[in-house]
């Protein structure tokens, strides 16, 4: 991936609370550094309001766990950020994720979903590829999904892409397993 752009900071860059944020991060994943965590980190409340934003997505979402890891994953596999899926791969599996099932995301729509998962990832890989959902699909999702969840669903795609365009863009490391 290159250089990072940004380099993860330290105490003296995240302040305080940023930094026992990202200390008690990589320890709860099990990693080195949890890099994505001490390089926003350096946009001090910037970064405390996407936590609160992001988390309201995920894990505390709309959707549940499981299809959200789904749509993360798949996400993370169209924009080939290795970053979001190294965490969400395992996420995933806590949350009940088959590694037959992380497979079937990769393999996309027509994997041999049911109904309602194969129309969460064909409206996931319009978004991320067109920036928006055809109305065919559209009229697909709304069969399984109320507005709330709808707005949900688009601002979680939308959220992940957006990370690994930042991820991407601030060439943030792989973490390391410890």
């Amino acid at each position: 991936m290159g250089t990072p752009r940004v380099a993860p900071g330290g105490f003296g860059d995240l302040g305080p609370i940023n930094w026992l944020f990202a200390r008690g991060a990589a320890r709860a994943i099990g990693v080195d550094e949890a890099r994505i965590f001490s390089t926003l980190g350096r946009a001090k409340g910037l970064f405390r309001g996407w936590l609160h934003f992001g988390a309201r997505l995920m894990p505390f979402g709309a959707l549940s766990r499981k299809e959200s890891e789904m749509i993360i994953i798949r996400v993370a596999h169209l924009r080939g950020c290795d970053y979001e899926l190294d965490h969400h791969r395992r996420l995933g599996k806590r949350a009940g994720l088959t590694e037959q099932e992380i497979g079937g995301v990769f393999e996309g729509p027509d994997a041999g979903w049911g109904d309602r998962q194969r129309w969460l990832l064909t409206a996931t890989d319009e978004l991320v590829t067109d920036k928006d959902i055809s109305d065919d699909t559209w009229a697909a999702l709304r069969r399984h999904l109320d507005d709330a969840r709808l707005v949900a669903f688009v601002l979680l795609v939308g959220q992940y892409d957006m990370l690994a365009t930042t991820i991407t863009t601030l060439r943030v490391q792989r973490d390391t397993k410890v």
